[in-house]
């Protein structure tokens, strides 16, 4: 299994979306075929170290997850989040 952890940094202008992205994230539980689970939210600290959003699926295997990126789901969604993020970082790792 692959788990795939993604942290945004949301530009200031778009910090008042962030549930609506969460929501974005939600939306594609159930929908993509090897997507096993998705959990997906919003910082509660705002620390100066913290991301804005953070998203953590799990998928069944390296082919579902190469799949994912270019899912018509996942599409729109991943585009909008280039839109509003000022920045990101990932981490995707064997389980």
């Amino acid at each position: 299994m692959i788990r795939h952890i993604v942290l945004f940094k949301i530009k200031e202008e778009y910090k008042q979306e962030i549930p609506q992205l969460v929501r974005n994230f939600e939306g594609m539980k159930g929908r993509i075929e090897g997507l096993i689970d998705l959990e997906a939210g919003q910082d509660i600290l705002h620390s100066e170290r913290s991301y804005d959003l953070a998203l953590i699926t799990l998928f069944r295997d390296r082919e579902s997850f190469d799949a994912y990126q270019t899912h018509p789901v996942h599409m729109p969604v991943k585009k909008r989040m280039h839109e509003v993020r000022s920045g990101s970082v990932a981490c995707d790792f064997e389980i």
